[in-house]
């Protein structure tokens, strides 16, 4: 089916239309995964509601902005992704599904997450990159079992000091943001494996050398004067990194030495969902 003609289709609510747009999906698949990426959808269709051993539910790449409340009913659904939709607010049903342990929120209109977000215990990865947040929500703070947190590409200038309480928080992608600094926060989190604060305006690095769990920073495209000291075996992305000496200083001058750009950090697109097992 073309994409022109879906789009025409979408704006018809009659069921034959949706069913159409959804190729007769009318049970549940027996992988427990419905997969409606692409399809110009601006509603979900109820009957999805009903398939309640449904595990995975891909809305990617659609014309969403709210969900029905019947969406409350998948309490097996593990893996929800509502990225390169219309959402200008998370729909509060979402924060119902208490299994969910992926939740791929990016390229929508957010500027903040609702308080009660913080049901959802089990959330392991959350990808709130290409949103409109000017500050992250400090509710994110109480997802006690977070791993990998995605903000990059919206406004943010700071961190909030509470993020330290993300223990088991490993990746951190801040890439396209407004910092302008290194975010204190972070030095107070041992465990940290990948930071990513790619596309700034930091200055000026502190050591981090101290971070014992560190495998991974990237820096590049920041207006910084020196690398971020780390301790050996991590590896850097960005000027100055282990292959070109940082710029030396003479009698008060910078000497600044020609360099090329290193690679860009991965894209920012999400991952295949099998590669993030819950």
């Amino acid at each position: 089916m073309g994409n022109s003609l879906k789009a025409i289709v979408a704006f018809v609510p009659s069921n034959e239309c949706q069913k159409y747009l959804l190729e007769d999906l009318e049970e549940m698949p027996v992988d427990k995964m419905v997969d409606l990426s692409g399809r110009q959808l601006r509603r979900l269709p109820l009957h999805i509601c009903s398939f309640r051993e449904l595990v995975k539910l891909y809305l990617s790449d659609n014309n969403l902005n709210h969900l029905p409340p019947e969406l409350e009913q998948l309490q097996n659904l593990q893996i929800l992704a509502l990225d390169f939709n219309n959402f200008k607010a998370l729909p509060l049903v979402v924060c119902t599904l208490k299994q969910l342990c992926i939740l791929y929120l990016g390229n929508n209109k957010l500027c903040s997450l609702p308080l009660e977000l913080r049901l959802l215990q089990n959330l392991k990865t959350l990808w709130i990159e290409s949103n409109c947040l000017q500050c992250l929500p400090e509710v994110v703070c109480e997802l006690s079992l977070l791993k990998t947190l995605h903000a990059g590409s919206n406004a943010l200038r700071t961190l909030p000091t509470q993020l330290r309480c993300l223990q088991e928080l490993r990746t951190i992608w801040l890439s396209g943001n407004l910092l302008s600094e290194f975010p204190p926060v972070l030095l107070d989190m041992p465990f940290l494996e990948v930071i990513d604060v790619d596309r700034n305006s930091i200055r000026f690095f502190p050591s981090l050398a101290h971070l014992p769990g560190l495998k991974l920073v990237i820096y590049d495209h920041n207006p910084c004067r020196n690398a971020p000291k780390v301790a050996k075996g991590v590896r850097r992305v960005g000027r100055w990194s282990e292959e070109t000496p940082e710029p030396r200083k003479r009698s008060g001058a910078v000497i600044e030495i020609s360099l090329e750009e290193k690679p860009s950090p991965p894209p920012a697109a999400k991952p295949e969902p099998e590669a993030e097992p819950c």
